[in-house]
């Protein structure tokens, strides 16, 4: 097998593989992302992610027709992969020789890895203490440079936003008010559609800093336009309680909430959002740390997938709108699950139980599991 030619290529497999080769994510919705021969061809595998049913939960809530897009198994564990493929592939086909961005967790995690392969500089900003565990170790092992402020994200935001628009040091900025961000972003819309064989009813998502929410509604615009589907979904996003502004009308000072990567008080796309609410007849409602928690650890112990807490906000949105009868039974209903859950290993570790103990034989595991 041939090595790279450029940064972040792929290997080009033997003749005889070539065929079945996996196609890259930008290439297969290259008619929708503003890729040109210049761009350059890096990858690290993302997309293509696996759309779920949800049988026992949908079960238990009373939907027929209950799914999750699991973008978990991106390349780092989030969604931002897409976004971040394209912004770092547009950055470098302009000649960056750095990038920077404000984090809660995914953003950090992705940009160092995608700035790795295309072996450029990476600088993340982020609040002091805020981050889960593994999204910082992320961003950290592969190279990036991590500051933290004394401060929230939105803070952050203002200060990286500030710093690309300098001249002193120039570095592009990759977080999703970078608009190659959304447009990758929208690949995942196109996966729903492609997998459901149209869009769905109501596609619900978490909305923290409104990129995703935002995304996904350009996304199923733009099948709809080319024909690809006929329908497009109603968009219901969910704001954790403590971290709400948009769902309060007014910038949340002080956020707070279990689920990190939503613990935003001033969205960079507020407005985006609140249009695609709009535009497709949705809504944009908070749930509770507690309801969040319910949704997540149901996730892994009635279907197997293992999300980080902010992921389960849609879920958990979902879950009490069909406990206040607003649902239609046969609906079909995708839930965005956007991360990992060992994304955040510390919350995981505070709501298991402890291990059994037992000593070396059969017969005293068995006691111990009182068989």
């Amino acid at each position: 097998m041939s090595l790279p030619d450029r940064p972040g290529r792929i290997p080009v497999p033997p003749a005889g593989l070539a065929g079945r080769a996996r196609p890259r994510l930008i290439e297969r919705y290259r008619a929708f992302l503003p890729i040109t021969d210049a761009t350059p061809a890096l990858t690290l595998g993302e997309g293509f992610t696996p759309l779920v049913r949800l049988n026992r939960i949908g079960q238990r809530l009373g939907l027929d027709n209950l799914f999750a897009k699991v973008e978990g198994q991106n390349p780092t564990g989030s969604f931002k992969d897409r976004g971040m493929v394209v912004a770092v592939s547009k950055a470098i086909e302009a000649g960056a020789e750095g990038l920077i961005c404000a984090s809660t967790g995914n953003t950090s995690a992705s940009a160092a890895a995608y700035g790795a392969a295309a072996g450029v500089e990476v600088v993340v900003v982020l609040p002091r203490g805020q981050i889960a565990a593994g999204k910082l170790l992320q961003a950290q092992i592969a190279g990036a440079r991590v500051v933290a402020i004394e401060g929230n994200f939105d803070q952050a935001l203002r200060i990286v936003r500030e710093m690309a628009d300098s001249k002193d040091h120039p570095v592009t900025l990759v977080n999703s008010v970078n608009p190659f961000r959304l447009d990758g972003q929208k690949t995942g819309a196109f996966e729903v559609c492609d997998d459901l064989g149209s869009a769905p009813d109501i596609l619900a998502i978490p909305v923290g800093n409104a990129g995703n929410i935002s995304a996904y509604w350009a996304g199923f615009c733009d099948y709809r336009t080319a024909g690809r589907t006929t329908n497009v979904p109603r968009m219901f996003g969910f704001q954790a309680a403590g971290a709400a502004p948009i769902v309060l009308g007014h910038q949340v000072d002080a956020p707070e909430t279990i689920a990190t990567a939503i613990r935003i008080g001033d969205p960079a796309s507020w407005t985006k959002a609140t249009s695609a609410r709009d535009d497709s007849g949705g809504l944009i409602e908070s749930v509770t740390d507690d309801q969040i928690l319910a949704a997540w650890r149901e996730l892994s112990t009635a279907e197997g997938i293992f999300c980080e807490p902010s992921s389960a906000a849609g879920l958990a949105g979902i879950a009490r709108l069909a406990g206040e009868g607003r649902l239609d039974r046969s609906a079909t209903i995708v839930c965005v699950l956007t991360g990992s859950g060992l994304k955040d290993p510390i919350t995981a570790e505070a709501n298991v139980s402890g291990m059994i103990e037992a000593g070396p034989s059969a017969g005293e595991v068995s006691a111990a599991l009182r068989w």
